[in-house]
This record gives structure tokens, C-alpha cells and sequence, in this order.
């Protein structure tokens, strides 16, 4: 009978078939060969005559006694190495997981004494594989067969499994036992063979027991924390809500089992300006701090739930805002036995908190008492919770530059005066809001406050601040466009009188004639006169347009040529992005291109030194046209053209002017400050917007925007009919050009009516010089007296529009009461549809723009009289 193991036996392994005694028996076999080897020479030496051969041979004798003797004497011993292979035996034999050593066949090479305590081994031959001890339990059979499926991979591995019984067939444990397998590789130093595998099993029952123990305390603890009396919850660094208790889910009236942690922000559960109380708690990079605040938290009907709050935030080290929790008191409703009082308080809290102002009360020397949740909100950039409770100075929240109007309100509240005047301020930190503070002063001090010396109302007012300034704009461009309207009227007519009278006179001349060039050089530039009236009446947006349906991938396509030889010679390089699929728009085509030709040659000066022009179009919708926030434009849908350079941008100073006429940063004799004028007009006549933006130094963008253009559905009809006929027919021949006729005379009565007496006579003798007979009124009133003189005898009236008296629509109406068929033309330097408007719908005239050339004059006379 085999002795059974000692309990210090297990200080040794129970299996090591790779120690020292195998190294010892391999060299005692190396040596014993070679002897036998140096042996057969001297028995044989008389048979082997070869020199080399003895040679040979003797040195295998003494290579073999040398051998024999070490092994004897323990001379060849590498002691660095036995060393290393005694501690690393020592470690594994006293480790106290169970470890054991295969080779890839699973047979066992080592296996430490913690291993055979784990599975009942008392000595080798009792020693099992794993294979052998787990594979009769499903449990533990498939976690051994996923790690060997993973050592065949490479991969090392690691399984837990719980067992009804202890492994091992001698193993005294009884009862349920929860195990841990790990797996791994053992490559050899030399790389010969195949890699071992290492197992370490070890029972975990405690350590599962301590853990099963510790979820169950902390499912009491919620459980506890979810039926207490009070409420709780707990966020993270960004509000998210991570943890609510069912206490404070049932005031809410929320679902806990849809509650997903982070699905929810303490701005959800929080009333009214509550959330700027909880965030104005700030604590001390790397410490915690604990505040009361009282506020109302919403329902998830809608209905406010007045609570008491326990807050508690802790801070990182860096200073940013940590972790937070929050334990929620209800306030009990008031009763008429004795809550009346605690009530009231409640109340006035949840409205001093929740009005649209900031509220603030001060001492006599401006020193701030209490504030509400407004207050912290709309001026958390200059003071906190934590300054406020230092009763910091009011003063210290307005700029430097109004603190002596502060002070003079504060110390007329002190004197109980009346009637102080809101102050209109800015804070130190942003100059770009600005804020409208009430000092209202304390008649009656309370017993509570005794110090208070005034209440301080603050909104804020920077939209309308913002209104107020695009309004005082508007209103000074619309009277400079009206100034530069009446202006160009007048200049119209006397430009009209030049051109008649210049032509008059060059019919008269030959080109021979010394006066001819004279009179060239005069009518030239009364048309360059001309030009900068039409530019002026662009700008007051009465100029005339003759809209058309466009698309601006091909308007820009066409003005592409045009600017790059605008470029040469400079070192601005021209980027176009076109936009995909653009939304037609309707405006005059010439206008128009007068826009992008003025914005990109203004955009060219103003890189002097070289730089990138880029063109832009895209479509918006009403909800990326709301994302600029342009207060002034409607959301809706628009096409946008964006001129970008990177030249010296725009002073902000000046960015107010730019689009005033005759207003020019360029040099004398380089501009005439109508550019911007013009396009500011053309695209408000176009029912379109203009935005520049611009930083000095790194350029400017000027952004066009034209409201897309969506046709009747008749038009469109009818268009698409044209369409499909074109597409069944094919491509139709060009139409031809609109010709004017070759013959200009006629003998038709024209009555003439114009106030200005130079445009009159010149209009008279032109006409008459085509063979016209002419009759001329000076306003309305006598143009409808020479009709009843004429017994309404008159083919066609050309008329001004404005006139004293009686204009021309209002002459026109009179008219067709009593000859419904009269022709009539209007001639105007306004546009035609700024009188259009006031005559009936169906109402058809003629039109000829001022100033007018005599053949402009006959032309349009005649067309009108042959239509």
C-alpha cells in the first residue's frame, strides 16, 4: 500500500518530468559511448593503420573520460541556469492556484501541489487532466472547450463556471463551488517543438459569496433609497441624469421602467428659471459643495411641484464641474390651521424666481443683497453664486463708463426720490449685449431687510437694441433713396432736354461741320449723365426693370469670361463653386449682372496685393435661412450668391455707409460711391436681400439673396405644354429679334403733356419734324381742356408722370372714361411699376424711360400707334 502525502509533502510537485536528473542521465550516456568508443581502438588498434583515424579516435577517449569524471565530480553544472529553474520550480510549486503543464497532446509535463490539493491527487499516478475532471459536466465541458479552441488560435483565455460538486473524485468539498480557468502558451527559449500549455484553476466560491453578499446590501440600499420619503437623483458632468428614485419618479408622475440612464438632463425636470439656481452651485476645483435652494420641478403633466433641495456638486481638479447629488424635500400645501405663513413664503419664492426679470435688492452703497434666478442667469458672466454671497458691488456688473449714472440712481433711490430714469447699460465682459436697469427706491423698509435702500429690475434689451439701430438705418436709406429719387427726376428732365436738343442739332449739322464733334461731345456725356441718374434711381428703387425668370448657374456661367478679363493683369485668381440643381429667380437679367460685376470689381480693388475671388451659388431652404439669423429676412426658401475675397476687408465703422450714394473709400477720381448704392437698389427691387460681412484684414463676403421663383400653376401649365410640344417636334427655329421700324414719321395728332416747358418744346419740335401734328399741355387739368377743344380728335397723349395738378395715371383714367380706346404712353424717369401700381389691372399703355433721344421718342410713338 502506497504511503498517503504529508501536508508538507505538498511543498514538492507531484509531477516534473523535465528536472535535473534527466540532464545527469544523458551525460553519463554521452560519456559511457565514448569510452566504449576509445575501448574498441585498443582492441582494434592493430587492424586500424590510418593516422588520422587513431587520431581521431583518442580524442573520443579523452572527450569521454573528461565526460565521466565532470559528471563524478558535479564540474559541469551551469549554476545561472540551475538557479533560475530552481525558482521558477519553487513559485509554481507554491502558487496557489492549481497549475498544470501539458504538451500540445494534452499529456501532463507539470503539475504543482496546489493542483492536486484542488482535485484530491495524493501522488502521480492520481493526477488527471483537466479534459478527464471537467468534460462530465456540461457547465465546465463548454467553457474547457472554448479556451482549447482558443490555445489553438493562439489566443489565451479565461472562464468562469459553477459546479454542483467539487472537481476531483477525492476531493472532500461538498456542495456548490464556482471555478476560474485560465489558459495559456508556453513557447520554449530555443523554439524547438511545439508550445506548451499552462492551466491555473482556482476555486472562487468565497469570492463569488463576498460578491453576491455586496450586490445584495446595495440592492437593499436601492430598494431603500427607491421607497424612501424623500427624493433623489444623480447626474453627471454634463446634467445628464444617471440614477432617480422611484419616490421622485411617482411625484413626477415619470415611467421608471422607461427611464434609461442619460436619457434625461436635470433641465428636464426643472420649472422655469429653477435650472440657473442649481448651475450657479459651484464648487472649488477638487472639493464638494453643499447648498439649500428652493424652486419648482415639472410634472410630467405640465404642473409645477414646489420642493426644497439638497444639492450637492463636487468640482474637478481642473476646475471643471464634477458629478452631482440631489435630494428632493416636498413642501406641504398650505392649510388654514397654521401652514399659512409657510405658504406665502413658498409662493413669492417660486414668483421671485420665476419672473421674466432680474431682480436684485441693494444696500445704500449699491451693495447687492439677494437676487433671483434671472439675475444669476442673465449676468453669469460677471458674477457668481459664490461672489453674490460677498455682497459684491452693483457697479461691478456694469461698464466702467456708466457706473457714475448707476451711482446717481442709487443715491437717489437712498433719498427716497421718484421717478428715476432706466439706465441703459453694457457688461465689462460683452460688450455686445446690452442691458436696461429700473432703480426703484424702498419707501418702507421691513424688519427682515432693514438695510435695503432699493430694488434694481434688469432685462435685457439687445435685440431690440439691434431692432432700433436697423430701423434708424432703414429709415435713413429710405430718405436718401427718396432725396436721390427726387433728384434724378429733376435731372431727368433736364438731361431730356439736352438730348432733344443735341439731336435737333446734329440732324442739322454734317459731319464736316467744326460744331459736329462739339455737338457729340455733348450728347455723350449727357448719356454718361445718364448712366449715374439711372444708378441713383437703382438705389431709391425706381428704377425700370423688366424682370424675367433666370437661372443663376447660368447668369454667372455667362459673366465668367467677363470678370476673368476684369482679373487679367492682377494676381487675383477667380474660384466659381456652382450650386447643384439652382431654383430659378426673377429679376432683370442686365440689372443684375450690373450686381455681380460691381461686387467683383470692388472685390478686385480691394486686393491689391493679389488674392482669391470666389463666386458662390446654392439653394437655402427657409430653415438654413433662418440658421443666419438676419432678423430682418423672412424664412423662406432663397437663392443665395456669395462674392468672397481675402483682401483689407471693411472698417466696422464704416460697414454702416457703405451702400449710401456718393459714400467712397477710393481715391479722388477712382469712384463715384453710387456702386454699392445701385446694387443695395437693384436687389431690393428684385425683392431680394443683401448681407456684407466682412473682418479687416482677412476679406469680405457680400451675400445676395433671391427669393426662389415658383411659377403659376397656369404658367407652368402652359409652359409644360410648350414643352412637351417641343419635345414631339423638336428644336424650334431661333425667334427673331424684335426690329424697330424703319419708318419713323406719321401724321397722327399727338397730344403732348409735360410739365417741364424745355422737355415740351424739344418733344413738340421732334415730332413734328417726323411729320406728327402736336398739341402740348402743361399738367393734367389743361391736357383734359385741349381735349374737349379737340372734340377728343387725338390719336395718342404721351404724358409725364408726375406732374402738378393731376398726374399722368390720374389723367390717363379721366381720359378712358370718355375714350375708352385713346393710346396712351407714359414717360417717366421712375420705374414702371412704381405708378403701374395705382392704375386699374387691365389698363394697357406704353412706356418710355427718361432721359429719351428724339428716335426713342419716335419709336416708341410709333410702335405704340401701329400696335
Amino acid at each position: 500500500m502506497t504511503k498517503p502525502r504529508q501536508a508538507d509533502d505538498y511543498n514538492a510537485p507531484l509531477v516534473d518530468r523535465g528536472g535535473r536528473s534527466g540532464t545527469v542521465l544523458r551525460i553519463l550516456l554521452l560519456a559511457l559511448v565514448l569510452i566504449a568508443a576509445a575501448g574498441a581502438f585498443v582492441v582494434f588498434k592493430r587492424s586500424l593503420d590510418n593516422e588520422m583515424v587513431l587520431g581521431g579516435l583518442g580524442v573520443l577517449a579523452m572527450v569521454g573520460i573528461f565526460f565521466l569524471v565532470s559528471s563524478v565530480i558535479g564540474f559541469i553544472e551551469v549554476m545561472p541556469q540551475h538557479q533560475s529553474d530552481s525558482l521558477a520550480r519553487a513559485f509554481l510549486n507554491s502558487h496557489p492556484d492549481g497549475t498544470l503543464i501539458t504538451d500540445d497532446k494534452g499529456r501532463i509535463i507539470y503539475a504543482n501541489a496546489a493542483y492536486g490539493a484542488l482535485t484530491g491527487a495524493r501522488k502521480a499516478t492520481e493526477v488527471q487532466t483537466l479534459e478527464t475532471l471537467l468534460s462530465r459536466h456540461r457547465e465546465s465541458n463548454e467553457a474547457l472547450y472554448r479556451l482549447v479552441n482558443g490555445l489553438r488560435e493562439g489566443k489565451e483565455g479565461r472562464e468562469e463556471f459553477r459546479l454542483l460538486r467539487a472537481v476531483g473524485p477525492g476531493s472532500n468539498s461538498s456542495g456548490a463551488h464556482w471555478y476560474r480557468l485560465k489558459a495559456r502558451l508556453l513557447h520554449q527559449e530555443d523554439n524547438s517543438g511545439k508550445p506548451l500549455q499552462i492551466w491555473q484553476i482556482t476555486d472562487i466560491t468565497a469570492e463569488r459569496d463576498d460578491q453576491e453578499r455586496f450586490f445584495k446590501e446595495l440592492q437593499n440600499a436601492i430598494d431603500y433609497l427607491d421607497h424612501a420619503p424623500a427624493g433623489f437623483f444623480s447626474a453627471g458632468r454634463k446634467g445628464e441624469i444617471f440614477y432617480l428614485n422611484a419616490t421622485l419618479a411617482e411625484w413626477l408622475g415619470l415611467d421608471l421602467t422607461k427611464f434609461l440612464p442619460g436619457s434625461m438632463s436635470i433641465g428636464d425636470l426643472v420649472a422655469g428659471e429653477g435650472l440657473a439656481l442649481i448651475q450657479s452651485v459651484q464648487a472649488e476645483p477638487g472639493l464638494k459643495k453643499t447648498v439649500t435652494l428652493d424652486l419648482d420641478l415639472r410634472k410630467t403633466n405640465g404642473q409645477s411641484l414646489p420642493v426644497q433641495i439638497i444639492h450637492s456638486v463636487t468640482s474637478m481638479r481642473d476646475g471643471a464641474p464634477g458629478e452631482s447629488r440631489t435630494i428632493v424635500l416636498a413642501r406641504e400645501k398650505s392649510s388654514e390651521s397654521g401652514q399659512s405663513a409657510s405658504a406665502a413664503a413658498m409662493r413669492f419664492t417660486r414668483f421671485f424666481n420665476n419672473t421674466p426679470m432680474a431682480i436684485a435688492s441693494v444696500d445704500g452703497d449699491g451693495r447687492i443683497l439677494r437676487t433671483n434666478a434671472p439675475f444669476l442667469k442673465l449676468f453669469s458672466s460677471v458674477v457668481s453664486r459664490d461672489d453674490l454671497e460677498k455682497s459684491p458691488s452693483l457697479e461691478t456688473i456694469v461698464q466702467e463708463s456708466d457706473r457714475p449714472q448707476l451711482a446717481a440712481a442709487l443715491a437717489a433711490a437712498k433719498d427716497r426720490q421718484g421717478d428715476i430714469a432706466p439706465l441703459d447699460t453694457r457688461t465689462p465682459t460683452d460688450e455686445a449685449r446690452y442691458f436696461r436697469f429700473y432703480v426703484n427706491a424702498v419707501i418702507d423698509q421691513s424688519d427682515e431687510a432693514p438695510e435695503e435702500a432699493a430694488i434694481v429690475y434688469a432685462v435685457e434689451v439687445t435685440e431690440q437694441k439691434a431692432l432700433e439701430a436697423q430701423m434708424a438705418q432703414t429709415q435713413k436709406m429710405n430718405a436718401v433713396g427718396t432725396l436721390a429719387g427726387g433728384i434724378a427726376h429733376d435731372f431727368n428732365n433736364v438731361l431730356t432736354a439736352i438730348l432733344l436738343s443735341s439731336d435737333h442739332l446734329l440732324l442739322q449739322a454734317r459731319p464736316s461741320d467744326a460744331s459736329f464733334a462739339d455737338l457729340m461731345e455733348i450728347k455723350r456725356n449727357a448719356n454718361r449723365a445718364a448712366v449715374l441718374v439711372r444708378q441713383l434711381l437703382a438705389f431709391s428703387r425706381k428704377q425700370t426693370m423688366r424682370p424675367s425668370v433666370l437661372n443663376l448657374t447660368d447668369v454667372v456661367g455667362d459673366l465668367r469670361m467677363l470678370v476673368d478679363r476684369l482679373l487679367s493683369g492682377t494676381n487675383v485668381k477667380l474660384d466659381v463653386q456652382y450650386g447643384r440643381d439652382l431654383w430659378p429667380v426673377k429679376t432683370d437679367l442686365s440689372q443684375f449682372e450690373q450686381v455681380l460685376i460691381n461686387l467683383c470689381v470692388n472685390a478686385r480693388d480691394a486686393m491689391p496685393q493679389g488674392g482669391t475671388l470666389t463666386l458662390r451659388t446654392r439653394n437655402l431652404t427657409a430653415a438654413d435661412v433662418a440658421a443666419f439669423n438676419y432678423s430682418y429676412m423672412p424664412a423662406e426658401d432663397m437663392v443665395l450668391v456669395e462674392v468672397t475675397d481675402t483682401g483689407t476687408g471693411i472698417a466696422p465703422d464704416i460697414m454702416d455707409k457703405i451702400f449710401e450714394p456718393f459714400f467712397t473709400t477710393k481715391d479722388v477720381g477712382k469712384g463715384t460711391g453710387l456702386g454699392l448704392a445701385m446694387v443695395y437698389g437693384i436687389v431690393k427691387q428684385s425683392g431680394g436681400y443683401i448681407q456684407p460681412e466682412s473682418e479687416v484684414g482677412k476679406g469680405t463676403t457680400f451675400r445676395v439673396f433671391l427669393p426662389r421663383h415658383i411659377p403659376e400653376p397656369a404658367v407652368a401649365a402652359e409652359a409644360g405644354a410648350i414643352d412637351s410640344a417641343i419635345a414631339a417636334v423638336g428644336t424650334p427655329p431661333e425667334a427673331p429679334a424684335a426690329q424697330q421700324p424703319e419708318d419713323l414719321t406719321g401724321s397722327a395728332v399727338v397730344l403732348l403733356v409735360e410739365d417741364e416747358e424745355a422737355v415740351r418744346r424739344g418733344g413738340k419740335r421732334m415730332l413734328e419734324t417726323r411729320g406728327y401734328t402736336v398739341h402740348e399741355a402743361g399738367s393734367g387739368v389743361e391736357a383734359l381742356s385741349i381735349m374737349e377743344e379737340l372734340e377728343g380728335k387725338v390719336d395718342i397723349v404721351v404724358s409725364d408722370v408726375v406732374m402738378p395738378e393731376m398726374d399722368g395715371p390720374t389723367l390717363l383714367r379721366e381720359l378712358r372714361k370718355t375714350y375708352p380706346d385713346l393710346k396712351f404712353i407714359f414717360v417717366s424717369g421712375y420705374a414702371e411699376d412704381a405708378f403701374a401700381r395705382n392704375l386699374p389691372p387691365d389698363a394697357k399703355f406704353g412706356f418710355l424711360p427718361k432721359p429719351f433721344s428724339l428716335k426713342q421718342l419716335a419709336v416708341v410713338v410709333k410702335e405704340t400707334l401701329d400696335s
